[in-house]
């Protein structure tokens, strides 16, 4: 049996995470709240899933790798939901294919929502029982495996603002899924250069530094070396691409990657996601966001690049992307808690679109996190001793590397908790329905 004092220490401990619990999955709801029915079940393209399948399956993690784990006596909401809301885990069973997401009509949304009340109110009773009246390996496990199944509902949080503003984009009333905000007027702000010595650095998690969770592909903390380099102090904006599409940057093979070009050619490709030329020249291209059809502000954040797009931007520029480890040195040299707590335009600003910078370079990079997530050049390799997890949840990054590109500092749709330094995130090279955008890097010497 615990001692008292250690039986205070695991109930405080089981309410502060109690307490987290609850308001990640509330958060969830809460983004899900503008969306009727009918928004809920739209799926735009095999990549996106529908708010309703996003809701489902964050509540099948927490039911399978938590309940059917700990549960005494586990018996499932529905048997039928182990199929449909399953993703990629090849270990727990068949799975519903990806592309026929939206083709289940049930069980209809507000079942959705029983399932998520029932095996909430049955993850904390699990909780309270196993970490305070049981200390020691099985305790421990649980607290890990809540922690994971909440960093990844925040992933999924994401998800269900980029998922839902492609499908939206589709509609020619052009709804919002929020209100407009007032567009501010803003001054630009010059692109600086800013260098780095770079040197043979420590990379990768360290819990000083960036909090108490990592997911495995953050992992091992190991050394490389990083040339000397120079970095843009903010992110590169619309106008600048603007000025891109000008100069012809979309009919310049030379500019483009060889698989690039075969994307421009084979979409057609002339502009970001979700803008649309004006009916008469001289006025402003006009862009879906999720508070609706607004103008496209020259001095705001590009984003919806590929990876293609992006490149060849910064070939247009005289300049390059940079790569992860670059972008890592960098961002942990933003004064104040860059790591532990990252400051910058998130979901929680209610903006749910890059802003534009509005204060001059202080000497450091700007816009490090949030607005829209950077690309670099990085292949998504795993860092030398990488080890997967073990048991089912080892499926949920190692498999993926392969074909994918990394992304660093989070979005304006990515939860502000959820970010740091250390984080990586992945997408193929044509992807561009999420916030990507992109700053610019040059060699030294």
């Amino acid at each position: 049996m615990p001692t008292p004092t250690a039986a205070r220490h695991a109930a405080a401990g089981t309410s502060s995470l109690a307490q987290r619990f609850q308001q990640v999955r509330g958060q969830t709801e809460r983004l899900a709240q503008p969306l009727s029915a009918e928004d809920c079940q739209l799926q735009s393209m095999p990549d996106a899933s529908p708010a309703k399948w996003h809701l489902a399956h964050v509540t099948w993690f927490f039911e399978t790798f938590i309940l059917e784990r700990f549960e005494k006596n586990f018996q499932p909401f529905d048997a039928g939901f182990r199929v449909l809301f399953n993703s990629y885990y090849n270990g727990v069973g068949a799975k519903h294919p990806r592309p026929q997401r939206g083709m289940i009509s049930r069980p209809a949304l507000e079942q959705v929502l029983a399932y998520r009340a029932q095996v909430d109110e049955r993850v904390q009773n699990v909780m309270a029982q196993i970490l305070v009246g049981q200390a020691g390996p099985a305790g421990d496990e649980l607290q890990k495996l809540v922690t994971l199944g909440l960093q990844h509902e925040q992933q999924h949080q994401e998800l269900l603002l980029t998922d839902i503003k492609h499908a939206l984009s589709f509609n020619p009333a052009r709804p919002g899924y929020a209100r407009q905000w007032p567009l501010a007027g803003i001054s630009p702000q010059p692109l600086q250069w800013l260098g780095f010595a770079g040197g043979l650095i420590e990379h990768g998690f360290e819990s000083a530094l960036d909090g108490p969770f990592a997911f495995d592909n953050e992992t091992p903390r190991h050394k490389t070396y990083v040339a000397p380099f120079e970095i843009g102090s903010r992110l590169v904006t619309n106008g600048e691409m603007m000025a891109f599409m000008a100069d012809g940057g979309y009919q310049r093979p030379e500019l483009w990657l060889s698989m690039g070009w075969d994307w421009v050619q084979a979409r057609e490709a002339s502009m970001p996601l979700y803008w649309q030329a004006p009916a008469t020249p001289g006025e402003p291209h006009g862009n879906f966001t999720l508070q609706g059809w607004v103008q496209v502000d020259p001095h705001t954040p590009v984003c919806h690049l590929s990876y293609f797009e992006a490149d060849a931007y910064a070939r247009w520029a005289g300049a390059r992307l940079l790569t992860e480890f670059e972008w890592e040195l960098a961002a942990r040299s933003v004064p104040g808690p860059a790591g532990l707590r990252a400051e910058g335009n998130f979901v929680e600003s209610g903006a749910y679109h890059p802003i534009a910078l509005q204060h001059r370079s202080t000497g450091h990079p700007a816009q490090m996190f949030g607005d829209v997530w950077e690309w670099t050049q990085s292949n998504y390799n795993p860092y030398p001793g990488y080890k997967p997890w073990e048991g089912l949840v080892g499926e949920y990054n190692g498999k993926f590397m392969c074909n994918q590109l990394v992304l660093r500092g989070g979005s304006c749709a990515t939860p502000q908790s959820h970010v740091r330094a250390s984080y990586r995130n992945f997408f193929p090279p044509d992807a561009q329905w999420q916030f990507s955008g992109l700053r610019l890097a040059r060699d030294i010497g």
